[in-house]
Protein backbone atom coordinates (compact mmCIF):
# COMPACT_ATOMS: atom_id res chain seq x y z
CA UNK A 1 0.00 0.00 0.00
CA UNK A 2 1.30 3.49 -0.89
CA UNK A 3 1.36 6.26 1.42
CA UNK A 4 1.34 9.28 -0.14
CA UNK A 5 2.18 12.29 2.07
CA UNK A 6 1.97 15.04 -0.80
CA UNK A 7 4.04 18.24 -0.54
CA UNK A 8 2.03 21.22 -0.23
CA UNK A 9 3.67 23.62 -2.93
CA UNK A 10 3.03 22.92 -6.44
CA UNK A 11 6.94 23.07 -8.01
CA UNK A 12 6.61 24.57 -11.71
CA UNK A 13 10.13 23.05 -12.54
CA UNK A 14 13.69 21.64 -11.65
CA UNK A 15 15.94 24.01 -10.91
CA UNK A 16 18.60 24.38 -14.12
CA UNK A 17 21.55 22.03 -13.98
CA UNK A 18 19.66 19.33 -11.94
CA UNK A 19 19.80 16.25 -13.58
CA UNK A 20 16.79 13.50 -14.08
CA UNK A 21 17.65 10.38 -13.49
CA UNK A 22 15.95 7.78 -15.88
CA UNK A 23 13.66 5.47 -14.00
CA UNK A 24 14.91 2.35 -14.56
CA UNK A 25 13.21 -0.25 -12.04
CA UNK A 26 9.71 -1.20 -10.73
CA UNK A 27 8.26 1.78 -7.86
CA UNK A 28 8.55 1.58 -4.25
CA UNK A 29 6.18 2.99 -1.65
CA UNK A 30 7.72 5.53 1.15
CA UNK A 31 7.20 2.25 3.34
CA UNK A 32 7.71 -0.77 1.24
CA UNK A 33 10.71 -2.85 2.47
CA UNK A 34 11.07 -4.77 -0.76
CA UNK A 35 14.57 -3.37 -2.08
CA UNK A 36 14.10 -5.03 -5.43
CA UNK A 37 13.31 -2.62 -8.87
CA UNK A 38 16.40 -1.66 -11.17
CA UNK A 39 18.79 0.87 -10.30
CA UNK A 40 18.95 4.48 -10.93
CA UNK A 41 22.68 4.60 -11.80
CA UNK A 42 22.19 4.60 -15.26
CA UNK A 43 21.37 7.98 -15.50
CA UNK A 44 23.65 9.69 -13.27
CA UNK A 45 26.84 7.29 -12.61
CA UNK A 46 27.00 7.56 -9.23
CA UNK A 47 29.76 9.83 -7.19
CA UNK A 48 33.42 10.18 -8.30
CA UNK A 49 36.43 11.55 -6.20
CA UNK A 50 35.90 14.97 -7.18
CA UNK A 51 32.36 15.28 -6.54
CA UNK A 52 29.62 14.60 -3.66
CA UNK A 53 26.48 13.72 -5.25
CA UNK A 54 23.16 13.88 -3.45
CA UNK A 55 19.90 12.03 -4.78
CA UNK A 56 16.55 13.69 -4.10
CA UNK A 57 12.90 13.77 -5.34
CA UNK A 58 11.57 15.76 -7.67
CA UNK A 59 10.05 18.46 -5.07
CA UNK A 60 13.15 18.21 -3.06
CA UNK A 61 15.68 18.42 -5.39
CA UNK A 62 14.94 21.99 -6.70
CA UNK A 63 14.64 23.18 -3.12
CA UNK A 64 18.08 21.94 -2.37
CA UNK A 65 20.67 22.55 -5.09
CA UNK A 66 20.88 26.16 -4.67
CA UNK A 67 22.30 26.01 -0.83
CA UNK A 68 24.13 22.47 -1.58
CA UNK A 69 26.04 23.51 -4.59
CA UNK A 70 26.90 27.01 -2.28
CA UNK A 71 28.26 24.82 0.48
CA UNK A 72 30.16 22.79 -1.87
CA UNK A 73 31.70 25.76 -3.15
CA UNK A 74 32.30 27.52 0.58
CA UNK A 75 33.85 23.78 1.37
CA UNK A 76 36.04 22.97 -1.90
CA UNK A 77 34.21 20.78 -3.57
CA UNK A 78 31.68 20.48 -6.37
CA UNK A 79 27.90 19.13 -5.27
CA UNK A 80 25.81 17.73 -7.87
CA UNK A 81 21.84 16.89 -6.92
CA UNK A 82 20.86 14.10 -9.22
CA UNK A 83 16.73 13.37 -9.37
CA UNK A 84 15.08 10.70 -8.64
CA UNK A 85 11.32 9.57 -9.15
CA UNK A 86 10.00 9.90 -4.89
CA UNK A 87 8.57 6.53 -5.53
CA UNK A 88 11.71 4.79 -6.64
CA UNK A 89 14.43 6.80 -4.80
CA UNK A 90 14.46 4.32 -2.07
CA UNK A 91 14.90 0.51 -4.06
CA UNK A 92 17.37 2.65 -6.78
CA UNK A 93 19.56 4.05 -4.19
CA UNK A 94 19.60 0.35 -2.20
CA UNK A 95 20.57 -1.25 -5.76
CA UNK A 96 23.01 1.43 -7.31
CA UNK A 97 24.75 1.51 -3.38
CA UNK A 98 25.48 -1.72 -3.55
CA UNK A 99 26.77 -1.80 -7.18
CA UNK A 100 29.24 0.91 -5.77
CA UNK A 101 27.53 3.71 -7.79
CA UNK A 102 25.35 5.74 -6.05
CA UNK A 103 25.60 8.73 -4.12
CA UNK A 104 27.37 9.75 -1.26
CA UNK A 105 24.05 11.29 0.30
CA UNK A 106 20.33 10.69 -0.06
CA UNK A 107 17.01 12.25 1.19
CA UNK A 108 14.15 10.45 2.47
CA UNK A 109 11.73 9.60 4.83
CA UNK A 110 12.58 8.56 8.25
CA UNK A 111 10.43 5.56 8.16
CA UNK A 112 13.44 3.89 5.30
CA UNK A 113 15.76 3.91 8.15
CA UNK A 114 14.84 0.12 9.23
CA UNK A 115 15.43 -1.11 5.29
CA UNK A 116 18.30 0.68 4.91
CA UNK A 117 19.75 -0.17 7.96
CA UNK A 118 18.45 -3.98 7.03
CA UNK A 119 20.16 -3.58 3.22
CA UNK A 120 23.28 -2.01 4.75
CA UNK A 121 23.26 1.33 2.81
CA UNK A 122 23.63 3.81 5.14
CA UNK A 123 26.19 4.69 7.58
CA UNK A 124 25.12 5.77 11.00
CA UNK A 125 26.03 9.49 11.36
CA UNK A 126 27.36 11.90 14.46
CA UNK A 127 25.22 14.83 15.03
CA UNK A 128 27.07 17.55 17.08
CA UNK A 129 27.04 17.43 20.56
CA UNK A 130 24.46 20.15 21.29
CA UNK A 131 22.07 18.80 18.80
CA UNK A 132 19.48 18.88 21.68
CA UNK A 133 19.58 23.20 21.36
CA UNK A 134 18.98 23.22 17.72
CA UNK A 135 16.43 20.51 16.50
CA UNK A 136 13.54 19.42 17.57
CA UNK A 137 12.77 16.39 19.86
CA UNK A 138 10.74 14.73 17.37
CA UNK A 139 13.62 15.23 14.38
CA UNK A 140 16.20 13.19 16.45
CA UNK A 141 14.05 10.86 18.06
CA UNK A 142 12.87 9.91 13.79
CA UNK A 143 16.34 8.94 13.15
CA UNK A 144 17.62 7.16 15.90
CA UNK A 145 17.36 3.40 14.85
CA UNK A 146 18.74 1.32 17.41
CA UNK A 147 20.48 3.02 19.52
CA UNK A 148 22.40 4.85 16.88
CA UNK A 149 21.34 7.53 14.81
CA UNK A 150 21.41 7.16 11.06
CA UNK A 151 20.37 10.92 9.40
CA UNK A 152 20.25 14.66 9.56
CA UNK A 153 16.29 15.36 9.58
CA UNK A 154 15.10 18.65 8.57
CA UNK A 155 11.30 19.00 8.28
CA UNK A 156 8.65 17.07 9.54
CA UNK A 157 4.79 16.70 8.23
CA UNK A 158 2.09 15.62 10.84
CA UNK A 159 -2.01 15.65 10.49
CA UNK A 160 -3.96 18.37 11.98
CA UNK A 161 -7.62 19.17 11.73
CA UNK A 162 -8.67 21.84 9.42
CA UNK A 163 -12.13 23.15 10.36
CA UNK A 164 -14.60 25.65 8.03
CA UNK A 165 -15.37 28.69 9.60
CA UNK A 166 -18.60 28.95 8.18
CA UNK A 167 -19.58 25.86 8.57
CA UNK A 168 -18.89 25.58 12.42
CA UNK A 169 -18.78 27.97 15.24
CA UNK A 170 -16.36 25.55 16.89
CA UNK A 171 -13.06 26.38 15.20
CA UNK A 172 -11.16 24.03 17.64
CA UNK A 173 -12.97 21.57 19.02
CA UNK A 174 -12.09 19.88 22.64
CA UNK A 175 -13.19 15.96 21.70
CA UNK A 176 -14.64 14.33 18.65
CA UNK A 177 -18.07 14.10 20.06
CA UNK A 178 -18.23 18.44 19.95
CA UNK A 179 -16.55 18.01 16.49
CA UNK A 180 -19.45 15.76 15.33
CA UNK A 181 -22.30 18.32 17.34
CA UNK A 182 -20.54 21.22 16.14
CA UNK A 183 -20.69 19.96 12.81
CA UNK A 184 -24.30 18.82 12.89
CA UNK A 185 -25.22 21.83 13.82
CA UNK A 186 -24.03 23.88 11.25
CA UNK A 187 -25.91 21.63 8.70
CA UNK A 188 -22.60 20.47 7.09
CA UNK A 189 -23.34 18.24 3.67
CA UNK A 190 -20.18 16.10 5.56
CA UNK A 191 -18.90 16.13 9.03
CA UNK A 192 -15.13 15.37 8.79
CA UNK A 193 -13.60 14.89 5.29
CA UNK A 194 -11.36 11.62 5.78
CA UNK A 195 -9.62 9.80 3.20
CA UNK A 196 -10.78 5.71 3.47
CA UNK A 197 -11.79 4.51 0.32
CA UNK A 198 -12.15 1.16 -0.50
CA UNK A 199 -8.53 0.35 1.29
CA UNK A 200 -8.51 2.52 4.00
CA UNK A 201 -5.35 4.60 4.78
CA UNK A 202 -3.91 3.86 7.83
CA UNK A 203 -1.96 6.94 8.13
CA UNK A 204 -5.02 9.26 8.09
CA UNK A 205 -6.78 6.93 10.51
CA UNK A 206 -3.64 6.64 13.12
CA UNK A 207 -5.25 9.52 15.28
CA UNK A 208 -8.92 8.03 15.89
CA UNK A 209 -7.13 4.60 15.87
CA UNK A 210 -4.60 5.68 18.92
CA UNK A 211 -7.65 7.87 20.66
CA UNK A 212 -9.47 4.69 20.97
CA UNK A 213 -6.06 2.92 22.78
CA UNK A 214 -5.17 1.30 19.87
CA UNK A 215 -1.59 0.60 18.59
CA UNK A 216 0.45 -0.81 16.47
CA UNK A 217 4.01 -2.16 18.03
CA UNK A 218 4.97 -2.11 21.48
CA UNK A 219 8.61 -1.22 23.10
CA UNK A 220 11.37 -3.47 24.80
CA UNK A 221 12.75 -2.57 27.73
CA UNK A 222 15.33 -0.34 26.11
CA UNK A 223 12.70 1.86 24.60
CA UNK A 224 12.69 -0.04 21.09
CA UNK A 225 9.88 -1.10 18.62
CA UNK A 226 9.16 -4.66 19.38
CA UNK A 227 7.56 -6.48 16.18
CA UNK A 228 6.82 -9.66 18.33
CA UNK A 229 4.38 -7.47 20.36
CA UNK A 230 1.83 -6.31 17.74
CA UNK A 231 -1.05 -4.30 18.78
CA UNK A 232 -3.63 -5.22 15.90
CA UNK A 233 -5.93 -7.79 17.00
CA UNK A 234 -5.52 -6.75 20.46
CA UNK A 235 -7.80 -5.40 23.48
CA UNK A 236 -7.21 -1.43 22.21
CA UNK A 237 -7.80 -2.46 18.80
CA UNK A 238 -10.52 -3.88 19.48
CA UNK A 239 -11.90 -0.91 21.49
CA UNK A 240 -10.51 1.48 18.25
CA UNK A 241 -12.75 -0.90 16.04
CA UNK A 242 -15.91 -0.19 17.55
CA UNK A 243 -15.57 3.65 17.77
CA UNK A 244 -15.10 3.50 14.18
CA UNK A 245 -17.95 1.37 13.41
CA UNK A 246 -19.81 3.80 15.48
CA UNK A 247 -18.62 6.78 13.36
CA UNK A 248 -19.26 4.80 10.03
CA UNK A 249 -22.42 4.45 11.25
CA UNK A 250 -23.30 7.82 12.02
CA UNK A 251 -22.04 8.89 8.83
CA UNK A 252 -18.70 11.06 10.27
CA UNK A 253 -16.48 8.38 8.08
CA UNK A 254 -17.39 7.40 4.45
CA UNK A 255 -15.85 5.43 2.57
CA UNK A 256 -16.89 7.88 -0.28
CA UNK A 257 -14.08 9.87 1.02
CA UNK A 258 -10.79 8.93 -0.43
CA UNK A 259 -7.35 10.84 -1.00
CA UNK A 260 -8.10 12.15 -4.20
CA UNK A 261 -11.14 14.08 -3.10
CA UNK A 262 -10.68 14.55 0.85
CA UNK A 263 -8.68 17.82 0.24
CA UNK A 264 -11.09 19.41 -2.63
CA UNK A 265 -14.54 18.45 -0.76
CA UNK A 266 -13.25 20.80 2.10
CA UNK A 267 -12.12 23.19 0.20
CA UNK A 268 -15.37 23.41 -2.05
CA UNK A 269 -17.00 24.04 1.12
CA UNK A 270 -18.54 20.39 1.12
CA UNK A 271 -17.32 19.76 5.01
CA UNK A 272 -16.83 21.34 8.44
CA UNK A 273 -13.83 19.70 9.42
CA UNK A 274 -10.83 18.07 7.49
CA UNK A 275 -8.17 15.74 8.66
CA UNK A 276 -4.70 16.38 6.64
CA UNK A 277 -1.10 17.41 6.34
CA UNK A 278 0.44 20.50 5.25
CA UNK A 279 0.53 19.81 2.03
CA UNK A 280 -3.60 20.48 1.56
CA UNK A 281 -3.02 24.22 2.72
CA UNK A 282 -2.12 25.51 -0.99
CA UNK A 283 -5.62 24.48 -1.83
CA UNK A 284 -7.14 25.33 1.48
CA UNK A 285 -5.79 28.88 0.81
CA UNK A 286 -6.63 29.12 -2.91
CA UNK A 287 -10.11 28.54 -2.23
CA UNK A 288 -10.67 31.51 -0.10
CA UNK A 289 -12.77 29.62 2.46
CA UNK A 290 -12.14 31.13 6.43
CA UNK A 291 -10.36 28.13 8.05
CA UNK A 292 -8.70 27.32 11.23
CA UNK A 293 -6.08 24.75 11.79
CA UNK A 294 -5.80 22.65 15.27
CA UNK A 295 -4.26 19.79 16.59
CA UNK A 296 -6.62 16.77 15.93
CA UNK A 297 -9.10 16.23 19.10
CA UNK A 298 -9.49 12.60 20.54
CA UNK A 299 -12.33 11.05 21.81
CA UNK A 300 -14.04 12.34 25.33
CA UNK A 301 -12.17 10.65 28.45
CA UNK A 302 -10.11 8.40 25.72
CA UNK A 303 -6.33 8.86 25.07
CA UNK A 304 -4.92 11.85 23.26
CA UNK A 305 -4.98 11.61 19.18
CA UNK A 306 -1.72 10.94 18.05
CA UNK A 307 -0.74 11.03 15.03
CA UNK A 308 1.84 9.74 12.55
CA UNK A 309 4.99 12.27 12.25
CA UNK A 310 7.08 11.80 9.20
CA UNK A 311 10.39 13.56 9.14
CA UNK A 312 12.57 14.06 5.85
CA UNK A 313 16.13 13.62 6.46
CA UNK A 314 19.57 13.21 4.90
CA UNK A 315 21.03 9.93 4.75
CA UNK A 316 24.66 8.89 4.17
CA UNK A 317 25.38 6.06 1.65
CA UNK A 318 27.43 3.12 3.33
CA UNK A 319 29.83 2.93 -0.10
CA UNK A 320 29.73 6.68 -0.49
CA UNK A 321 32.82 7.86 -2.65
CA UNK A 322 33.27 10.74 -0.63
CA UNK A 323 32.52 9.43 2.78
CA UNK A 324 34.12 12.53 4.67
CA UNK A 325 32.65 15.08 2.77
CA UNK A 326 29.35 13.29 3.34
CA UNK A 327 29.32 13.54 6.96
CA UNK A 328 30.92 17.24 6.89
CA UNK A 329 28.06 17.73 5.21
CA UNK A 330 25.46 16.35 7.33
CA UNK A 331 27.33 17.85 10.54
CA UNK A 332 27.26 21.47 8.36
CA UNK A 333 23.18 20.61 7.79
CA UNK A 334 22.63 20.06 11.66
CA UNK A 335 24.25 22.71 13.04
CA UNK A 336 23.12 25.56 10.91
CA UNK A 337 19.72 26.52 9.61
CA UNK A 338 20.82 27.89 6.25
CA UNK A 339 20.56 25.17 4.33
CA UNK A 340 17.11 24.02 5.86
CA UNK A 341 15.92 27.69 5.38
CA UNK A 342 17.10 27.44 2.12
CA UNK A 343 14.79 24.22 1.66
CA UNK A 344 12.04 25.76 3.56
CA UNK A 345 11.59 28.85 1.27
CA UNK A 346 11.81 26.41 -1.43
CA UNK A 347 9.74 23.59 -0.39
CA UNK A 348 7.99 25.28 3.17
CA UNK A 349 7.37 22.00 5.44
CA UNK A 350 7.67 22.69 9.02
CA UNK A 351 11.58 22.23 10.02
CA UNK A 352 12.85 20.54 12.71
CA UNK A 353 15.75 23.24 13.17
CA UNK A 354 14.50 25.44 15.90
CA UNK A 355 16.28 28.62 15.36
CA UNK A 356 14.35 28.35 11.59
CA UNK A 357 10.96 27.89 13.69
CA UNK A 358 11.76 31.19 15.63
CA UNK A 359 12.47 33.14 12.47
CA UNK A 360 9.26 31.53 10.31
CA UNK A 361 6.81 31.44 13.24
CA UNK A 362 5.53 35.35 13.13
CA UNK A 363 5.36 34.75 9.13
CA UNK A 364 3.07 31.47 9.10
CA UNK A 365 1.20 30.50 11.95
CA UNK A 366 -0.21 27.48 9.80
CA UNK A 367 3.09 25.71 9.26
CA UNK A 368 3.90 26.49 12.76
CA UNK A 369 0.92 24.79 14.19
CA UNK A 370 1.58 21.95 12.35
CA UNK A 371 5.16 21.73 13.60
CA UNK A 372 3.85 21.99 17.25
CA UNK A 373 1.40 19.42 16.40
CA UNK A 374 4.10 16.67 15.21
CA UNK A 375 5.85 17.09 19.26
CA UNK A 376 2.93 15.65 20.23
CA UNK A 377 2.76 12.88 17.67
CA UNK A 378 4.83 9.76 17.07
CA UNK A 379 7.13 9.14 14.91
CA UNK A 380 5.88 6.55 12.31
CA UNK A 381 7.57 3.02 12.58
CA UNK A 382 10.87 3.05 11.19
CA UNK A 383 11.28 -0.75 11.80
CA UNK A 384 10.77 -3.09 8.34
CA UNK A 385 8.01 -5.16 10.36
CA UNK A 386 5.98 -1.78 9.58
CA UNK A 387 4.85 -2.33 6.14
CA UNK A 388 3.00 -5.78 6.96
CA UNK A 389 0.68 -3.14 8.36
CA UNK A 390 -0.99 -0.63 5.69
CA UNK A 391 -2.75 -2.98 3.53
CA UNK A 392 -4.29 -5.33 6.32
CA UNK A 393 -5.17 -2.54 8.90
CA UNK A 394 -5.89 -0.35 6.18
CA UNK A 395 -8.77 -2.81 4.83
CA UNK A 396 -9.73 -4.01 8.02
CA UNK A 397 -10.65 -0.31 9.14
CA UNK A 398 -12.49 0.67 5.46
CA UNK A 399 -14.08 -2.68 5.88
CA UNK A 400 -15.80 -1.46 9.61
CA UNK A 401 -16.48 1.88 8.26
CA UNK A 402 -18.63 0.08 5.29
CA UNK A 403 -20.06 -1.96 8.11
CA UNK A 404 -18.61 -4.95 8.69
CA UNK A 405 -18.21 -6.71 12.32
CA UNK A 406 -15.48 -4.23 13.88
CA UNK A 407 -13.60 -7.26 15.83
CA UNK A 408 -13.94 -10.07 13.64
CA UNK A 409 -12.45 -7.96 11.03
CA UNK A 410 -9.43 -6.42 13.23
CA UNK A 411 -8.21 -9.54 14.69
CA UNK A 412 -8.28 -10.97 11.00
CA UNK A 413 -5.76 -7.92 10.29
CA UNK A 414 -3.52 -9.07 13.44
CA UNK A 415 -3.31 -12.56 12.18
CA UNK A 416 -2.72 -11.60 8.31
CA UNK A 417 0.15 -9.00 10.04
CA UNK A 418 1.10 -11.58 12.17
CA UNK A 419 1.71 -14.03 9.98
CA UNK A 420 3.50 -11.43 7.42
CA UNK A 421 6.23 -10.22 10.13
CA UNK A 422 6.53 -14.60 10.86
Amino acid sequence: MQIRRKSFLALGGLAAGTTLLAACGGSDSDTDSDSGGGGASDGGGGSSAGQLVIWADEEKAPALEPSAKAWGEENGIEVVVEVVPGDELQANFITANQAGNGPDVTMGAHDWIGNLVQNGAISPVQLPSDVADTIAPVGIDAVTYDGQTYGVPYAVETLALFANNELTDVAEPGSLEELISAAEDGGAENILSLPIGESGDPYHMQPIYTSAGGYLFGKDSEGNLDPSDLGVGEEGSLVAADKISELGEQGVLKNSITGDNSISLFAEGKAAYLISGPWALADVRDSGIDFTVSPIPGFEGMEPAAPFAGVNSFYVASNAANAGFAQQFMTDVASSPEVAKAMYEGNPLPPVNLQLREEIASSDEHVMIFAEAAEAAEPMPAIPAMSAIWEPLGIAQANIVGGADPHPAMKSAGEEIAAAIG
